[in-house]
Parts: C-alpha cells; sequence; structure tokens
C-alpha cells in the first residue's frame, strides 16, 4: 500500500475512489477535488476470490480506512471484477460502440453502507468472437489524453490486444494469448528447463523476432528447438528466454499485420511488457507512442466519473 491510509474518520477530501481490478491484482485510487489523495493494492485479485461474497471483505481491506461515516462514496471498478467468475457480471457492451457508456453502469449492492459501487462494461465482438473488460477503460483514457486519435492501440499483456479505434469509437479487436502462452511455455511445458526466470538478450530477441514474422507457420518447430539446442549446443537460459520471447511476439505481430500496417499505433501498458512491443513494431518501420497502462486506467475512469 503506498500513499496516505487516512484516519478513522476517513479521508475527509475523498469525492469517489477508482479501482481497477484484475485477475492477479486490485488497485484503487483516492480522489478528491486536487486529484489523487491516496494508492493502495494488494494481490486479490479475482482468481484469488473464491466467492462473490469475498469482493467486498477484500475491498474493504483495502480502502476501509479511507471511508469516511455517515456518507456513502462513489466507487468506479473496471477490469475482471465485472467477470462471470466476478462480484458481478455485467454484461459486455456490443462493438463497434464508445469504449465507455455512464448509461450501461452496473450497480452492486453493499453491505458497507458507505460504498456506493458501480461496475464498467466490457466489450464484445461477435465476428470474430472476442472480449475485453479493463482495456475498455485504457482506451479511453488514451482518447482522453489524444483525442481525436485514429488508428490502432495495441494493449500487450497476458492477453494482448490489438484494437482499431475511429471517431472515438471501438471499431474492431484481435486478443492473443501471448503472455500467456510465455508463461505456460516457460514455466510448466518441457521447455521450462531451458528457460531463465529473468535476464534478456537484445540480439537472440530480435534475431527469433524476424524469424517468426517471416515464417510464422514455424513456430511450432522453433520452439521445440529451443529444448534440443539446450541439450545438444548448451543453450543459454537467458538467451532462451529472449528467443521464446521474440518466437511469440513475432508470430503475434504477423497475425496482427492488418491492423498495424500502415497506422499509427500507441502502445498501453507497463514499460517492461510494452518495450519488446516498440522494438518489433520499429523494426518493421513503426514508432509507436507508448502510454502507461495504470494512467490511462485512472484517465479512462475520470473521464466517465465526469460524465456521471
Amino acid at each position: 500500500m503506498s500513499g496516505d491510509g487516512g484516519s478513522r474518520g476517513g479521508l475527509p477530501d475523498l469525492h469517489w475512489i477508482a479501482v481497477d481490478w484484475g485477475s492477479t491484482h486490485l488497485r484503487a485510487t483516492a480522489l478528491g477535488p486536487e486529484g489523487v489523495l491516496a494508492e493502495a493494492g494488494s494481490e486479490d485479485g479475482m482468481a484469488r476470490l473464491a466467492t462473490p461474497k469475498a469482493f467486498e471483505p477484500a475491498l474493504l481491506a483495502l480502502i476501509g480506512d479511507w471511508l469516511p461515516q455517515g456518507r456513502q462514496v462513489p466507487v468506479l471498478a473496471c477490469g475482471m471484477v465485472g467477470a462471470r467468475q466476478g462480484w458481478r457480471e455485467a454484461p459486455y457492451r456490443a462493438t463497434p460502440c464508445a469504449p465507455l457508456d455512464p448509461a450501461a453502469l452496473m450497480a452492486v449492492p453493499c453491505h458497507d453502507p458507505r460504498l456506493s459501487l458501480r461496475i464498467v462494461p466490457g466489450l464484445m465482438q461477435a465476428r470474430p468472437a472476442d472480449v475485453m473488460r479493463g482495456e475498455e477503460v485504457q482506451i479511453a483514457g488514451a482518447l482522453a489524453v489524444r483525442p481525436g486519435f485514429d488508428g490502432v492501440i495495441c494493449l500487450p499483456g497476458t492477453h494482448s490486444k490489438w484494437v482499431h479505434v475511429s471517431a472515438g469509437e471501438v471499431v474492431s479487436f484481435q486478443t492473443f494469448l501471448t503472455g500467456e502462452m510465455f508463461a505456460l511455455l516457460s514455466q510448466v511445458s518441457v521447455l521450462r528447463h531451458g528457460i531463465a526466470a529473468e535476464g534478456w538478450d537484445a540480439a537472440a530477441f530480435a534475431e527469433a523476432l524476424s524469424e517468426a514474422q517471416s515464417r510464422p507457420e514455424r513456430l511450432a518447430a522453433r520452439l521445440f528447438s529451443l529444448r534440443a539446442e539446450a541439450l545438444l549446443e548448451g543453450l543459454s537460459p537467458v538467451t532462451a528466454r529472449a528467443r521464446l520471447s521474440g518466437l511469440l511476439i513475432g508470430a503475434e505481430l504477423a497475425a496482427a499485420r492488418p491492423y498495424w500496417l500502415g497506422q499509427p499505433v500507441l502502445l498501453i501498458g507497463a514499460e517492461a511488457v510494452a518495450a519488446p512491443y516498440a522494438q518489433a513494431l520499429a523494426a518493421q518501420g513503426i514508432t509507436a507512442e507508448h502510454l502507461p497502462g495504470a494512467a490511462c486506467s485512472l484517465a479512462g475512469l475520470s473521464r466517465l466519473w465526469a460524465c456521471l
């Protein structure tokens, strides 16, 4: 937890609370007339909470000290908190549409009378079938920072998303399982024996990236070669880690080419996650602008709050 923790009387200037609730994390920001009053985070993500009844105690453990007695505080929450396995399912909104709609917020009854909670619904696409939760808020935040942007927004992560944005609307999007595949291959598959937990080899990443983009159909074979080279040639685990990343991101970019080719691109996410994508796009002659993910989430929720 960071920032002011409040007191028994809560935060006197508290107007509302922004909550980003993902699968593995819970982040909250207290906001007042002058901006951010306090910030806090925990590992009580959706995946860690067994039942819907566990969500309110997890939230109160994080923000309880901020809440004043005798009045309700509005809370806007986005992310997996609105999933089918979350606190309360918030139905998806169909694209094309604006990333956020105040009228679509899902009110959630709370036991604590100090809480007035509403959940932001995610977005869906019928053909090809696709969904997002949480990214719609980051997209809205990016459009608040870059008004009038028309092009493509890439949100790399566990489930990377490529989003076509035009006239303030999400036109279409495509999700790639790249981050989750990296985790499974490096930690669960046979490749785990030769993949370092950290470290980087920039040259190996660039080589694998180029190979996967030019020959994506060879991905499965090239993945196993990481194991074979470790056994036969002593391939460094750090080099293997970078090559694995390059192969997976290269295959993703090859498949996402209709999105980024000839388009301005915004990257939204943490620097460590966005940097390999920026390098991969630069190799294709595209200079992508990077916006921090947490800042975009807060900007998106703030934009929504201003419309209420």
